[in-house]
């Protein structure tokens, strides 16, 4: 059965990625991230106290959760659909037998949605299961009503969680449990990346995979102006238009820009302890640039 916290009615459970609770760090990381008195992170372009940037976050996608859809299709011109199933295309589930994963910062069960699926239909894999994991109530409402109307619901093989991504608590999500640690378009919002990569270290199995899809950095400099131009200009208008929102959206430009770029992601990933590829992009490489480097894949394996 689809399971979800007792609390669901007032906000679903509380364990995930923190965009509930500490959901994601746009700056270049910390090796101690422990949160302190005076320490401060990114909040987009601003400059604000770590104990903030938690709360600054959940606001926003509080804002756009009923909208999100709508907003991934504006910020992408709908790309982010294609780049979706590629990813998971790659990770090809349910090739090696069923498998027991995790998609964090997955609220709106749209990676879940298509794990399942990949594969049901390409390998004829019923036992695939996933837990998806959000520190945001309103975002895992909006996968729960996506679930309703899919053959998944009221089965084993989905379960939602509100949790932090930086601190999930081993009594629900045990060490060397998953095969395969999911997260998209998430972990730029969490206030501590080193962190967040830490525990999905600990919750994989050896052998299993962790796999990132992020926005990242465009090097080509004729893409990359047109890109700024279109980020800073047309989605905040687009957010003003789509959801009467232009500071979400005007954030979460921002919030891409302050991402590190594919090496210093990919380095940090190994500072995890995860193996992956070369520090290069494409075939034997540590990322794969999607559009340009617009958006990225990175995978790690632990050892």
């Amino acid at each position: 059965m689809l399971r979800l916290p007792k609390a669901l009615p007032r906000a679903i459970s509380r364990p995930f990625c923190q965009v509930s609770r500490r959901r994601a760090n746009h700056t270049q990381p910390h090796s101690n991230s422990q949160t302190t008195a005076g320490r401060t992170t990114h909040f987009g372009f601003q400059t604000v106290p770590e104990e903030s940037k938690e709360s600054l976050v959940k606001n926003v996608f509080d804002s756009v959760a009923s909208s999100y859809d709508v907003m991934n299709d504006a910020m992408s011109l709908g790309v982010h659909r294609l780049w979706k199933d590629d990813y998971v295309s790659q990770l090809k589930p349910g090739s090696r037998g069923p498998m027991k994963c995790i998609d964090v910062a997955g609220g709106t069960g749209d990676i879940a949605l298509r794990i399942l699926d990949h594969a049901r239909e390409n390998y004829a894999d019923r036992e695939t299961t996933v837990d998806v994991v959000d520190i945001n109530g309103e975002m895992l409402r909006e996968g729960y009503k996506r679930f309703k109307k899919t053959m998944y619901h009221n089965t084993s093989q989905i379960a939602f969680h509100e949790g932090n991504a930086q601190a999930l608590p081993e009594s629900q999500f045990p060490s060397n449990t998953y095969d395969m640690y999911t997260i998209a378009f998430g972990i730029r919002n969490c206030t501590s990346i080193p962190d967040v990569l830490k525990e999905a270290y600990r919750v994989l199995k050896p052998g299993g995979t962790f796999a990132c899809l992020e926005f990242s950095r465009v090097n080509n400099p004729m893409l990359s102006a047109i890109y700024d131009q279109y980020s800073f200009s047309v989605i905040p208008l687009l957010g003003t238009i789509l959801a009467a929102d232009r500071a979400s959206y005007q954030y979460l430009v921002e919030s891409i820009r302050r991402f590190p770029s594919q090496p210093d992601f990919a380095k940090m990933i190994q500072d995890a302890g995860f193996v992956t590829g070369g520090m290069h992009e494409g075939k034997g490489g540590a990322w794969t640039d999607l559009w340009g480097g617009i958006a990225c894949i990175h995978t790690g394996v632990k050892i």
